[in-house]
């Protein structure tokens, strides 16, 4: 049991540092939870700049529902960068069901945001708690985007694409092959799942503010689809993205293809065994605190209907700060009033896509979307 109000599960990894960096930010007191507390001291006291003026505690837990909820017990806020979230969700997820606690996360996995909605949904609802995966710069900014340009109606499809510049986390790496191993992506069309081709490979897409094209992948189909599908203003939806590094692009489908192939025929442990030490090959260290003349991000939406168009870009820097940011002002929301929406909602619809957007503009991560409209 906890007397903070806000636990950060997987506090020693790279966004969970920056989620208690804004915290701190905030003055909101947190708890520092993960696997191994001295991981976790360290981790504090050399990457969380300001460390010494926050008000935190640092909690060892396993990960098991009863230990879990345990420590959530007392908390309203957990806020879980432990991934692959399918992997590792569910007992996340009711550890703070059993708890009490509201669940905000940051991943895009498809499969577990569907299994978010339809398996806890419901009874995160009727406790008034929010159940709220993938509040982080590759999925909130383009989601931020898409609802500024269905501001005006009669718009029914969504073209987001979401690029930026720097490497993944080893986390993140990990994410991507086991999503890529054990699900499908898919875009929204008709109101209905449609499953991406798998062999399509790299997609070329316009980039604004640039002449060059940009590689893309459907990067597991993001969440928008799922967020957009029972939306009565929105049938259609397709996500797709990258960064900006051309080579590293190239090299993402060659990477995941050898991990399929490698581990088709592996059970369940021993495939998730090699996909770890595959993403190892790729990244096995943590990258460097981010340079905003380097971290660039992009989010762009175009949305259209039977009569009418509009475009939305967001510019901005350091994206892994931007989801630092976004999950701490979740916590600092959630802590001063309900959500505009409980059980499972996209941080735009629990939130307001214009509270988050005027987060992120304070904090000077991102700058004025660009909006224009045609037709009528």
């Amino acid at each position: 049991m906890t007397t903070k109000p806000v636990v950060v599960y997987g506090a020693s990894g790279y966004t969970g540092r920056l989620i208690c960096e804004y915290l701190r930010e905030y003055a909101i007191p947190f708890v520092a939870a993960g696997r191994n507390s001295d991981r976790l001291k360290t981790s504090m006291e050399a990457n969380v700049p300001g460390i010494e003026t926050a008000d935190y505690e640092i909690a060892e837990v396993t990960h098991d529902v009863e230990s879990l909820a345990e420590l959530f017990q007392g908390a309203s806020v957990v806020c879980n960068t432990v991934g692959p979230f399918s992997t590792y969700g569910p007992e996340v997820v009711e550890a703070c069901l059993a708890a009490g606690a509201h669940y905000v996360d940051t991943t895009g996995e498809q499969d577990w945001l569907i299994t978010c909605e339809e398996k806890y949904g419901t009874d995160f609802a009727s406790a008034g708690l929010l159940l709220s995966p993938g509040i982080a710069q590759m999925y909130t900014n383009g989601e931020i985007a898409a609802e500024l340009c269905l501001e005006k109606p009669g718009l029914d499809t969504l073209d987001i694409a979401v690029f930026w510049g720097g490497s993944p986390t080893i986390a993140s790496t990990l994410t991507i092959l086991v999503n890529a191993a054990t699900s499908k992506a898919h875009y929204l069309q008709q109101n209905a799942y449609v499953e991406f081709d798998p062999t399509e490979g790299l997609v070329p897409l316009v980039v604004p503010g640039q002449h060059e094209l940009a590689q893309a992948l459907p990067w597991g189909g993001t969440s928008h689809p799922v967020w957009y599908k029972n939306d009565p203003r929105v049938a259609n939806c397709k996500a797709q993205g990258g960064v900006f590094n051309a080579a590293l692009m190239h090299g993402v489908p060659q990477i995941v293809a050898q991990a399929l192939d490698a581990t088709k025929d592996l059970d369940h442990e021993a495939r998730h065994e090699a996909l770890t030490a595959a993403a190892a090959q790729v990244m096995s260290q943590m990258p460097p605190r981010e340079n905003p003349r380097l971290n660039k991000s992009l989010d762009s939406v175009h949305a259209s209907g039977p009569l009418g168009r509009a475009h939305c870009v967001i510019h901005g820097n350091q994206n892994y700060k931007q989801t630092g940011l976004l999950q701490a002002f979740a916590a600092y929301s959630l802590l001063q009033q309900p959500p505009r929406k409980v059980g499972f909602a996209s941080a735009c619809k629990a939130f307001g896509h214009r509270e988050l957007l005027g987060q992120l503009r304070a904090f000077g991560l991102v700058a004025e979307p660009v909006l224009t409209y045609q037709g009528a």
